[in-house]
């Protein structure tokens, strides 16, 4: 399997509003089936994964919500589509596995972050699970005090 714990080399979108809902409890890779025009606007750092997830469907995965917005000089002969339906390349054993966890267990998959590997675009998708209004209160609770925290020992250092 493909888990994937190493820091991507040169990162495109962060879904940072994933983090803040979810508890990711596993990170996997996928590739992307990209068009031509949407290859071009990447290199340029024009996508977004706010409300981007994955669905398992018919034995192969889906990445919906992911916005990449076509660059003014894109082909005039292919209309491009922002927010379209972009197939993941994953190995099978993976897809099951998700497709089990998804179905049984209650889990969902979410889009945390579009990065280069080798020259290539690279989709990390978290394994995660809901967080109620109350764990969300706990960790904005938790990141206040690690920020004033580090500001108290900032201002003692001085």
């Amino acid at each position: 399997m493909a888990k994937k714990d190493s820091k991507p080399s040169s990162t495109i979108a962060q879904n940072k509003k994933a983090r803040f809902d979810y508890f990711i409890e596993e990170r996997y890779e996928a590739g992307l089936a990209l068009q031509g025009w949407e290859v071009k606007s990447l290199r340029a750092g024009k996508a977004q994964l706010v409300d981007s997830f994955v669905m398992v469907r018919g034995g192969e995965a889906w990445l919906h919500g992911a916005h990449v917005t076509p660059l003014s000089s894109a082909s005039t002969h292919v209309t491009p589509e922002p927010t379209r339906i972009r197939k993941l390349l994953m190995n099978r054993r993976e897809i099951d596995r998700l497709t089990g966890l998804v179905e049984r267990k209650g889990y969902t998959l979410v889009a945390l972050e579009l990065y280069w590997s080798k020259g290539r675009a690279k989709l990390a998708l978290g394994l995660a699970k809901g967080k109620k209004q109350h764990d969300k209160r706990a960790s904005e609770k938790d990141r206040d005090w690690d920020r004033d925290r580090a500001r108290l020992l900032r201002s003692r250092a001085h």
